[in-house]
């Protein structure tokens, strides 16, 4: 990976400004880039994601403390909503450590498009209504919901904005807050998956500057670029009109749907 140090590295800058503005922790990123850049030749989706979910758990803790610092979480959509993303990213990186990847590649597209469809279709997400107020959520939410991301997203790689965003978004948050909330709530997730991935007995035992399928060098070249823009993006946040920042949101997924499809599994 040494002749891709500057393409990560300015991969990790792009991955420092989707986390602090759509929450994402960098998994729609990394993913695809970590697959054309060619780390992981023996096994490039597993690689990919559980080198997603390494970057992600120190990207999206960061990311978590820079929002709190500016006073952009609320702790009532916190807990127990984290509990139960925990308890599904473990069932989730399980899974996904078992599965081919070909099915892997396949269930990322299929979780992007759907994704991109609820955002478009259903109301209240590109738009907030102007007399919209913070609602708490249910316990359904917080259970099925928390459970569910948490295995979708661990098992993908991609962290839990994608599914909390939308969620918190119809609860009547503002963009920058539901955005900033996916940053602890991403923490959980990355810390269960990077540990399955980093202990996978199915990993290959000769690859160098790997922990079973995290890519270190990958990992370390993309946190130079991550956090340094994550402490600069995390102070102008605020400033980005709501509307553009939930349609930006849905086009980088586009984008992202675009090129995953485009690599192959």
């Amino acid at each position: 990976m040494s002749d891709s140090f500057l393409p990560l590295l300015a991969l990790g800058v792009a991955c420092g400004v989707t986390t602090v503005l759509f929450g994402f922790g960098g998994g729609f990123v990394i993913v695809p880039a970590v697959v054309v850049l060619g780390a992981g030749e023996d096994d490039p989706m597993h690689v990919a994601v559980a080198t997603s979910a390494a970057v992600m758990l120190v990207n999206a803790s960061v990311a978590a403390l820079t929002q709190w610092r500016r006073g952009r979480l609320r702790r009532a959509y916190l807990w127990p909503l984290a509990a139960f993303v925990a308890l599904g990213a473990a069932a989730g990186s399980l899974i996904a450590n078992a599965l081919d990847g070909a099915v892997l590649h396949g269930l990322f597209l299929g979780y992007l498009l759907m994704t991109i469809l609820d955002s478009l279709l259903r109301a209240g997400f590109l738009v907030r209504p102007e007399d919209a107020s913070p609602r708490p959520l249910s316990r359904g939410a917080a259970t099925l919901g928390g459970t569910g991301i948490g295995a979708v997203a661990a098992g993908l790689g991609v962290g839990g904005s994608v599914l909390t965003v939308p969620l918190l978004r119809r609860r009547g948050l503002p963009m920058v807050e539901a955005t900033a909330m996916a940053n602890p709530l991403s923490v959980p997730v990355a810390a269960v998956a990077t540990t399955v991935y980093a202990l996978a007995p199915t990993a290959a035992v000769a690859a160098g500057g790997r922990l079973g399928h995290v890519d270190l060098p990958a990992a370390a070249a993309l946190l130079a670029g991550s956090l340094p823009t994550i402490a600069v993006v995390g102070r102008f946040a605020g400033r980005v009109p709501d509307r553009v920042h939930a349609a930006a949101h849905v086009g980088l997924l586009v984008l992202v749907l675009g090129v995953t499809a485009a690599v192959g599994p």
